[in-house]
């Protein structure tokens, strides 16, 4: 792995002037102005920013652990939480513990700001960084700008979104390696992110400024969508006489089958079943069934039921008339 670029003022100062004005009123010097100039410069013998973690919850610090495996430098945490600061502290050795966010930024020259993204804005606005620092949220909604507050001159934003699931601590770390981490923010940082990707065994992927809403609803769907299903699909596992145990040792070896053909084949060609066949019979009996004995997975059949006929029409698997009759099925009362 190549060493990212040193964030220091010259390089990034004459980037930043056009947005010096970003920073709170009265907080931001000129571009010219040492008055706010980093006290400590970069001290990590490969070139690497001394990077500090706002949020001690499931985010940071797995980010912190793997960031610190990976040989970067974890030299402050930040968090009102003295619990969730010391076992971070006990994860990451060396790590000088805070209780506020702006009291780690003259140790550090990276902030990472993982925090809840309804705290992100706020969080930021009272931070006031250092000519030549650099500060990114965690965030798989919000874009780069919400960090604007914090900006003075000579300053960089950006956003590095990880996805995957935090539910526990190694695991997320192992699940890191070959994930996809959503970049996006100044074009001088970019280059630093798909680093910070690498060091945690992921692939950076740049997003589209803008594009970060329609980015995280489709993650939402892949993650707590897929449970939601799955608990649909426990709800009639337990009307055929199955616990949840058993119904996911049941389905779920089809859905790996079916997400492994969408993989190989594509999303059309991986679509099977009676929405493909226009079987008309077999949709009545779903749900008459549904309607009877599972009416809380009524709605989400109809509409995955939708979204497939659509998809079967797509691949001329269909005729209209075939197509038409299904939906009418599916528009009506059980």
């Amino acid at each position: 792995m190549t060493s990212p670029p040193r964030m220091s003022p010259e390089t990034t100062t004459g980037a930043r002037a056009a947005r010096s004005d970003a920073a709170p009123a009265g907080a931001a010097p000129t571009v010219d102005s040492p008055s706010h100039a980093h006290p400590h410069p970069v001290r990590d013998p490969e070139g690497r920013p001394l990077i500090g973690i706002v949020g001690a919850g499931a985010v940071g610090t797995a980010l912190g652990v793997a960031l610190s495996r990976g040989g970067w430098p974890i030299t402050a945490v930040a968090s009102r939480d003295p619990g969730r600061r010391e076992r971070f502290r006990g994860l990451v050795p060396g790590v000088r513990a805070f209780g506020e966010a702006n009291a780690l930024l003259d140790d550090v020259d990276l902030v990472i700001l993982a925090v809840p993204d309804d705290a992100i804005a706020e969080t930021a606005a009272g931070l006031r960084l250092y000519s030549g620092q650099a500060l990114i949220h965690t965030s798989g909604l919000l874009g780069a700008e919400v960090l604007a507050p914090a900006m003075a001159a000579g300053t960089q934003i950006g956003s590095f979104h990880p996805l995957v699931a935090f539910a526990d601590l190694e695991r997320a770390v192992v699940a890191l390696h070959g994930a996809t981490i959503a970049v996006e923010g100044d074009d001088e940082l970019i280059a630093l992110l798909a680093d910070l990707a690498e060091a945690v065994g992921g692939h950076a992927v740049r997003l589209a400024p803008g594009a970060k809403a329609a980015y995280h609803a489709a993650a939402v769907l892949a993650a707590g969508g897929v449970v939601a299903l799955l608990d649909a699909i426990a709800e009639l596992g337990r009307v055929a006489g199955l616990d949840e145990r058993n119904a996911l040792a049941v389905y779920l070896p089809l859905m790996r089958q079916t997400l492994d053909n969408a993989e190989a084949l594509g999303v059309q060609t991986a679509l099977t079943g009676p929405f493909t066949r226009g079987d008309a019979g077999t949709l009545a009996a779903h749900l008459a069934e549904l309607d009877h004995d599972a009416p809380g997975v009524l709605e989400l059949y109809r509409a995955l039921g939708r979204r497939e006929l659509d998809l079967a029409e797509a691949r001329g698997a269909l005729t209209p008339e075939g197509a038409a009759r299904l939906r009418a099925s599916l528009a009506k009362p059980a």
